[in-house]
């Protein structure tokens, strides 16, 4: 069901300090994207073999704000997987007893497919998106 990494996000207190980071070390750095449905606006960073999706607050209600609230020096906050089939992945996640945050329906992520999200208590604390390939 997990055939691979998509990218591992990485909340940053000051986006464009954490940009310029990679950048200066030759990565491919893509320009700041708002994502108003999620509260954050992203960055990402290509690599031969995967990503590094960097995040930053949008707004008042961000989910990444009360995360850098509790780590004001940013850190790894998710890791995406890539499944073929986003409603096949959710049941199956059912199946196995693990909880699908939200409504439990897949919403649109940064790459413009579907995604959802399972609680971390089910996965040793790290909070897990499944993105359909």
């Amino acid at each position: 069901m997990i055939p691979r990494l998509n990218h591992v996000a990485i909340a940053v207190p000051d986006l464009a300090e954490a940009s310029a980071s990679y950048a200066a070390l030759g990565a491919k750095v893509s320009e700041p994207q708002d994502l108003p449905e999620h509260g954050v606006t992203v960055v990402f960073i290509t690599l031969d073999n995967t990503k590094i999706e960097l995040l930053h607050p949008l707004g008042d209600g961000s989910p990444i704000a009360g995360f850098l609230d509790k780590n004001p020096s940013g850190g790894i906050h998710h890791l995406c997987f890539e499944v073929e089939d986003i409603a096949d992945a959710s049941a199956r996640l059912g199946e196995c007893g693990i909880r699908v945050l939200g409504d439990g329906k897949p919403k649109t992520g940064a790459h413009g497919k579907p995604v959802l999200f399972a609680h971390p208590k089910d996965f040793q604390g790290a909070l897990i998106e499944f993105e359909q390939e």
